[in-house]
C-alpha cells in the first residue's frame, strides 16, 4: 500500500532558535528595566507616572508592531528604494509556523524586532519626565512608532533598507534607529514640550537610588540579549557581541567616573550607573564589528564624552530631564563615529580607518548618521507639535502635581508618620496621653496591618 511521503520538517537551526528566543526575552525585559531606572530617577510623586510610560509602552508598541509595524519594516522593498516595506503581513497575515527569516523562525524574529521598537519608544520618555500627559504620551507613542520608527528600521536592519544595501553603512545591532534615534527624538520633544522658567535652578535628585541601579542591572542583563541576539546565531559573532558589550560598560565605568571627580570633586552612585547605560549604549553599532581592543577604547571615549553632554542641556536650557539626548544620542553617535575607525572586516568586509581601510567608511557612517537625525528631529518635532495641539501633551502643572489621598503612591508614608505620632504620643485634642504599653500595642497592631512597610 502505497503512502504519501512525511512532510519535511522545516529547515530552521535550532540552536540559533533557541539563542534567539532567550535573547528576545532578555531584550523585552530590558523595558520594565527601564521603567525601573526612570522610576527611580524622578521625584517620588512622578515615580508612578514613568513606570507607567514604559509599560504604555509595552502594550502599544507591542499591539502597532502586530498589525502593522513588522510588515512596514520588514516586508518586501516598496520601489526598491529601501525606504519602506510593503503591506504583504498586515495582522501578520501569511506568516506561520513553518515560516523562515534565514534560517529562524519568522514569529521569533518579528518578536525580537517588536523588543527594539518598545524599548526605543519608551527610551524617550526620559525627556520628558514630569511634565507629559499620559494620553499625549500614548497618542505619540503609536505615531511615532509608525512613522519614525518603522521606516529607520527598515533601513537598517531589513536587508534591502538604504543604509545598509545602497548605502553601505554598518550597524550591527541598532546604533541608528536606536540608540542615535532615540536621542535625537528626545531633543525634539523636550523642545516641543518646553523647560520650565526655573528649570535652571532647579536641583533633580533621584527619589530612590537602589531603583535605579536595579533597572540597570535588568537593562545590562537584556543589552547581552540586545546586542549579542543580533547576530542571529549562537557562534563566535555573539560571542563577540557579548564580551564587546561587557568591555564597552566597563571601558565608561572608568572615565565617567574620573570626569566627573574632577568636575565635582565626588563620585555618585548615578554617574557610575549612567556610566555603564553610555558604555552600551555606545558598543550597540559596534559589537559585532570590532576587535575587544576597539570595545575598550569606545567604552573609555564615550565615557568621557558623555559626562560633558549631559551637562549641555543647562547651557542650552533644554530640560532632557532623564539625559536621554546626552547619553543616548551622543553616545550612540560616538559607537557609529568607533565602527568607521575600528571595523575589522568580521562580518562586512570593510576596514575601518585605523585598520587599513582609509576615510571610505567612516565616510557612510557620516551620511547614515546625518540622514537619521534630519529624519528623526524634524518628523518627531512634528508629531509631538500636532498632539500638543490636538489632544495636549504638555501638563502645565505637571511639576506642581501632587496625587491625592485617594490616589495610588509609589511608597506609602503614610504609615511612617502615623508611626511616629504614636512614638511621639501625639493624641488629638482633649484625650489623655497614651502610657508606653498603650503605645506598644498600638505600635504592634500597625505593624502586623501594614504588613511592616516601614
Amino acid at each position: 500500500m502505497n503512502t504519501a511521503p512525511a512532510p519535511m520538517p522545516p529547515a530552521y537551526d535550532s540552536g540559533d532558535t533557541a539563542w534567539l528566543l532567550a535573547s528576545t526575552a532578555m531584550v523585552l525585559l530590558m523595558t520594565p528595566g527601564l521603567a525601573f531606572f526612570y522610576g527611580g530617577m524622578v521625584r517620588t510623586r512622578h515615580v508612578l507616572v514613568m513606570i507607567k510610560m514604559s509599560f504604555a509602552a509595552l502594550a502599544f508598541g507591542t499591539l502597532v508592531w502586530w498589525v502593522i509595524g513588522y510588515t512596514l519594516a520588514f516586508g518586501p522593498d516598496v520601489g526598491g528604494a529601501g525606504l519602506i516595506g510593503d503591506l504583504d503581513h498586515v495582522f501578520m497575515n501569511d506568516i506561520g509556523l513553518t515560516t523562515l527569516t534565514g534560517h529562524i523562525p519568522t514569529y521569533v524574529y518579528s518578536t525580537f524586532q517588536m523588543g527594539f521598537a518598545i524599548i526605543t519608544v519608551a527610551l524617550i520618555s526620559g525627556s520628558i519626565a514630569d511634565r507629559a500627559t499620559m494620553k499625549g504620551w500614548l497618542v505619540f507613542v503609536v505615531l511615532w512608532l509608525l512613522i519614525v520608527y518603522v521606516p529607520l528600521a527598515h533601513w537598517v536592519f531589513d536587508q534591502d533598507g538604504w543604509i545598509v544595501k545602497h548605502l553601505g553603512a554598518l550597524d550591527f545591532a541598532g546604533g541608528l534607529p536606536v540608540e542615535l534615534n532615540s536621542g535625537v527624538a528626545g531633543l525634539a520633544v523636550a523642545l516641543v514640550l518646553r523647560a520650565p522658567r526655573d528649570f535652571a535652578r532647579r536641583e533633580e535628585r533621584p527619589n530612590n537610588i537602589p531603583l535605579v541601579v536595579i533597572g540597570v542591572g535588568l537593562l545590562w542583563f537584556g543589552w547581552f540579549g540586545f546586542n549579542s541576539g543580533s547576530a542571529l546565531s549562537d557562534q563566535g559573532t555573539a560571542a563577540a557581541a557579548f564580551i564587546n558589550t561587557q568591555l564597552g560598560a566597563a571601558g565608561a565605568m572608568v572615565t565617567w567616573p574620573l570626569v566627573e571627580k574632577w568636575r565635582t570633586g565626588k563620585v555618585t552612585t548615578m554617574g557610575v550607573v549612567s556610566s555603564a547605560v553610555a558604555g552600551m549604549v555606545a558598543i550597540t553599532p559596534a559589537c559585532g564589528e570590532i576587535d575587544t581592543l576597539g570595545a575598550v577604547i569606545t567604552g573609555l571615549v564615550v565615557g568621557a564624552v558623555c559626562a560633558f553632554a549631559i551637562t549641555l542641556k543647562y547651557r542650552f536650557n533644554v530640560d532632557d530631564t532623564l539625559d536621554v539626548v546626552g547619553v543616548h544620542g551622543v553616545g550612540g553617535f560616538v559607537g557609529l563615529i568607533m565602527v568607521g575607525l575600528f571595523a575589522t572586516a568580521r562580518i562586512s568586509g570593510q576596514k575601518g580607518l585605523f585598520e587599513g581601510g582609509g576615510w571610505a567608511l567612516l565616510g557612510k557612517q557620516l551620511v547614515a548618521i546625518v540622514s537619521v537625525i534630519a529624519f528623526s528631529f524634524i518628523l518627531t518635532w512634528l508629531i509631538a507639535k500636532a498632539v500638543d495641539l490636538t489632544v495636549g501633551f504638555r501638563a502645565e502643572d505637571a511639576y506642581d502635581n501632587v496625587p491625592g489621598e485617594e490616589e495610588e503612591r509609589a511608597y506609602d508614608f503614610r504609615t511612617a508618620e502615623q508611626l511616629d505620632a504614636l512614638v511621639s504620643g501625639t493624641t488629638a485634642p482633649g484625650t489623655a496621653r497614651k502610657n508606653d504599653a498603650e503605645l506598644v500595642r498600638e505600635i504592634t497592631e500597625l505593624l502586623r496591618d501594614r504588613g511592616s512597610r516601614l
